[in-house]
């Protein structure tokens, strides 16, 4: 004999219920998108970049800082040195030429003790007279001579100073920095400086050549009063004696 058994309907859903659940599948979970937080990522990364970016201007200006740098601190590729040197040894060699009479006070002393004395004495004979007088005119001579020859050394020096001054007024003008436009500068105040030179040895030459004429024009009015003291003192001194112009018929 078969038994059937009735189940309550409390149990009977609630087995219905474990059966259902059972029966249905498990649903994927489902990602959330959060804005503000998506935001402020962004506006980190941008804080970020900004960053970065500044550190690369920065690293720029500092490399443009160093060229300059460089650029201030470069030398003149162009200098006068050697023909500056070159120019004032030639004027120093002219004047070391000069005749007789140098530019030298031990050499100018003894030659004014010798050849331009203050008086002569009443002894002094024609032949030293007549010496003295040959010598003097021989320096004052030699004196123009070398002033010529220092004005002519003058002059052929400032070819050479004027293509000096245009390649470093060019050199000034194209300098990439300071150092450069500095240097150039000096070095047109050398070549002036070399002019000053110049100047200074042609005064000197044209100085000593009229100091010479002078004092051969002075020791000659002496000379001369030497020579007449002489003339009138010689025996019984000068006796007019009366002269006949015309033959008497």
């Amino acid at each position: 004999m078969i038994r059937t058994r009735v189940l309550s309907p409390l149990a009977g859903g609630i087995a219905l219920l474990s059966l259902s659940a059972a029966a249905e599948p498990a649903h994927a979970q489902i990602a959330v998108f959060d804005a503000s937080n998506f935001a402020e990522n962004v506006m980190t990364a941008a804080r970020e970049l900004q960053q970065v970016n500044n550190e690369i201007q920065s690293l720029e200006n500092q490399a443009t800082m160093l060229i300059n740098q460089a650029k201030n601190l470069a030398s003149l590729p162009y200098s006068t040195l050697a023909q500056l040197d070159q120019s004032i040894n030639q004027t120093q060699q002219l004047l070391s030429q000069a005749q007789n009479i140098a530019y030298d006070v031990t050499t100018i002393d003894q030659a004014f003790t010798e050849v331009y004395p203050e008086t002569y004495s009443s002894t002094a004979s024609s032949a030293q007279l007549e010496n003295d007088a040959q010598t003097r005119w021989q320096n004052a001579r030699a004196g123009y001579e070398d002033a010529m020859n220092v004005q002519a050394g003058v002059v052929q020096n400032l070819a050479t100073t004027h293509a000096e001054v245009d390649t470093l007024v060019s050199s000034s003008q194209a300098a990439e920095g300071a150092l450069q436009a500095n240097q150039a500068g000096n070095q047109i105040l050398s070549v002036m400086s070399g002019q000053l030179a110049d100047v200074t040895a042609l005064i000197a030459a044209q100085g000593r050549a009229a100091a010479l004429a002078g004092a051969a024009d002075t020791e000659s009015q002496e000379q001369a009063q030497t020579e007449l003291n002489q003339f009138l003192s010689t025996g019984s001194g000068y006796q007019p004696q009366p002269v006949e112009m015309f033959h008497q018929q």
